[in-house]
């Protein structure tokens, strides 16, 4: 009988401990969840933050696909825990308004109909734009100093918050390197008194990755953790640093940043994601 395999015993005393602990990470992210909760409506934020459960889900089934797990797996257990907390909150729990085949899920199905779908007129167009590498000589004319008084102001800008803090102490006379390798583009910044600074000098840690995610980062439709489990984005250099200035990118208080310059890296990002797309479906 199979009561009695040879070693099944330990096998699943082994299984009960995940278990276990499985029950416990979810009760411990209950409780998590209802602090947030308290911590929202003393803010006066209401209802749910669709973008934010929707880059848990797909950081989740970045790891999954890395350590082997079925990404619909980790997908799905995070789906019930994060309903779970919605209803803690008084808040809906179905984001998908019925339940059906796609019940659970946390998108609608239909999101991810468009590839079969008749490509329309803008998706023809975006099928013409050239990709981010072609218009890398066109940059190459503009000088390093005005690229680099760019990039000061753009920082200056989106963290604004973080350098009024100390959130940005950890860069304190560290050089963080910023590649964008399509377009061979790169800088290093360094935190000079409450100014974060491109200088003239070798990078301790580098961030590379491509011109539109970065922007998808930059414009929060992406997070760095599913970026960097895709290998999308590459760390190189000093770890410690590298992942410090990831952590501060998920922490960024985005509601700090200008509206406009929201509106824009928003629309940035989702016009290069879309000309992305439209130009592999051509290739």
């Amino acid at each position: 009988m199979i009561e009695h395999a040879p070693g099944l015993t330990p096998v699943r005393v082994a299984i009960d401990g995940v278990d276990d602990g499985l029950v416990l990470l979810l009760a411990a992210r209950a409780r998590l969840a209802r602090l947030a909760g308290r911590l929202k409506a003393q803010a006066g934020m209401r209802g749910r933050d669709g973008l934010r459960e929707a880059r848990i889900r797909r950081r989740a089934e970045a790891l999954a696909a890395v350590v082997g797990l079925a990404p619909g797996t980790a997908s799905g257990v995070l789906g019930v825990a994060i309903g779970a907390a919605c209803r803690a909150q008084g808040l809906d729990s179905d984001l998908d308004q019925g339940g059906g085949a796609d019940a659970g899920r946390m998108m609608p199905a239909t999101m991810h109909t468009h590839a079969t779908a008749t490509p329309s007129p803008a998706h023809s167009l975006l099928r013409l734009l050239p990709p981010p590498r072609r218009l890398a000589p066109l940059l190459k004319v503009v000088p390093p100093a005005v690229q680099g008084r760019l990039l000061e102001r753009a920082m200056a800008k989106v963290l604004a918050g973080p350098l009024a803090g100390d959130a940005l102490e950890f860069m304190a006379g560290r050089r963080l390197g910023i590649e964008v390798s399509d377009l061979g583009l790169r800088w290093v910044v360094e935190l000079q008194g409450e100014r974060l600074l491109v200088v003239d000098a070798p990078a301790e840690a580098t961030v590379r990755g491509t011109a539109t995610d970065l922007l998808l980062l930059a414009g929060r439709l992406e997070d760095a953790d599913t970026l960097f489990f895709q290998r999308r984005l590459v760390l190189t250099g000093d770890v410690e640093l590298g992942l410090t200035a990831r952590n501060l990118l998920d922490r960024l208080p985005w509601e700090k940043v200008p509206l406009g310059l929201r509106i824009a890296l928003n629309r940035g990002a989702r016009f290069a994601s879309a000309a992305r797309t439209a130009y592999h479906a051509k290739a």
